[in-house]
């Protein structure tokens, strides 16, 4: 599957046509040892736009039809013996062309190290990043669950909030005219910019709607409408070329026996577990908890029993929309940064919810690592482009078999 392309830092300007460019050599010799005759292909889509052999220097270029999103593939079999790549599965890789420039890349050449690796050892690997998108994912998609359960609100615009938060950080850390933060430091600022931007939409618009005695069909179409309004004013700020963070981006694999993974893999593990545990404590183990398992079981009856339905509203959006930010920031770690990725991460999140239980948090954290675990696990078999559609197919035979979701509770209609 295309992994990220690993890119060089500067970007040339070129008069007129695009190209990309690299330059193939031995790392492990001393001094490094240019590869003579590697072969290159560059598909836009699944269409072929072009090719590359390496000359004696090891180098090679190759020109493109026009700027867009390009996957170039590196032939292994062209590779000396002995020689490959550090990893095997980044043969390929995606990169972002713009008009009117040359961007280089690189490929990892050294000694093989995961041709070895068996069939059970990389479904383990295959898991474990599966665990990881999982994680993420549940950790967005647990105030739409929250959400939904206290008001009955199935909020389209939460993928803009996935997508505020990791904006936050970007403008934070890595932005020219920005501060230049850590990115710790800007990732806690953007959980409680998320959170700041959950109270404004519960205070300013869908609690004024509520009185207004709007129906849940009207909330719906408000979420929708105020989805792509906020989608496009993201593209105008941010705009429409993908960016990463400056910290973290280029990371060797950190090995725990045959798991290998780059360091911050691990760290956005542990952190999204030891919130969706800390949520679930909450849940439990608090008043507030209490409360808002309450509201969600029964508004009229918890309004009735003494409980601040109003307040307990505000505190799920605040909540939800904290942890959705911070998930945007997770996301953007492990990927690239764009102006749509929390829409692109909206049916993965919708998947999660219905999967687990709408409605509930602890349905989301199942539904979440199920999708995630079964998306990256699939691409053993497939190729990456339908992994999403493998998890949608689980998910459809599982509402089959259990249409309340994993975790949910079934109910009587009529």
């Amino acid at each position: 599957m295309p992994a990220s392309a690993q890119e060089d830092d500067e970007e040339t300007p070129v008069d007129e046509p695009e190209f990309v460019r690299g330059r193939i050599q031995d790392k492990t010799k001393e001094p490094s040892k240019p590869l003579e005759g590697v072969e290159l292909t560059a598909k836009k889509g699944d269409r072929e736009v072009g090719e590359a052999v390496t000359d004696e220097e090891g180098s090679w270029e190759i020109m493109l039809p026009g700027p867009g999103t390009y996957t170039v593939t590196l032939d292994t079999d062209t590779l000396p013996k002995g020689v490959g790549l550090r990893d095997e599965d980044k043969a390929s890789l995606e990169v972002e062309i713009e008009e009117g420039r040359a961007k280089g890349l690189i490929f990892a050449i050294g000694e093989r190290t995961t041709t070895s690796r068996s069939p059970a050892e990389r479904l383990l690997n295959l898991g474990v990043q599966g665990i990881r998108v999982g994680v993420v994912l549940a950790l967005a998609s647990v105030g739409l669950s929250l959400i939904f359960g206290v008001t009955g609100l199935v909020n389209f615009a939460h993928g803009e909030v996935v997508t505020f938060g990791a904006l936050i950080a970007f403008f934070l850390s890595a932005s020219a005219g920005g501060p230049e933060m850590p990115l710790v430091a800007a990732a806690v600022l953007a959980l409680l910019a998320g959170g700041l931007f959950g109270y404004v939409l519960e205070s300013g618009l869908f609690r004024r709607l509520r009185r207004r005695r709007s129906g849940n069909v009207a909330l719906i179409v408000v979420s929708i409408g105020l989805g792509l309004f906020l989608r496009h004013v993201f593209l105008i700020i941010f705009g429409e070329r993908p960016r990463p963070f400056t910290e973290f981006t280029v990371q060797k694999n950190f090995d725990v026996g045959p798991i290998s993974l780059p360091p911050k893999d691990f760290v956005i593990i542990g952190l999204s577990l030891a919130l969706l545990v800390a949520v679930g404590l909450l849940l439990q183990g608090t008043r507030l908890g209490t409360a808002m398992r309450a509201v969600s079981d029964d508004r009229d009856l918890a309004e009735a029993s003494g409980i601040d339905v109003e307040r307990v509203i505000l505190v799920t959006w605040i909540a939800g929309a904290a942890l959705a930010g911070l998930g945007g920031v997770f996301q953007g770690i492990t990927d690239k940064i764009t102006y749509d990725m929390g829409f692109t991460l909206l049916l993965s999140m919708f998947a999660a919810v219905i999967l687990g239980g709408i409605g509930t948090a602890y349905g989301a954290m199942a539904g979440g690592l199920v999708i995630g675990v079964t998306t990256q696990v699939s691409t053993y078999w497939v190729e990456s482009k339908y992994k999403l559609g493998v998890a949608l197919a689980v998910l459809i035979l599982a509402v089959l078999i259990r249409p309340q979701g994993l975790l949910g509770r079934a109910e009587r209609v009529g």
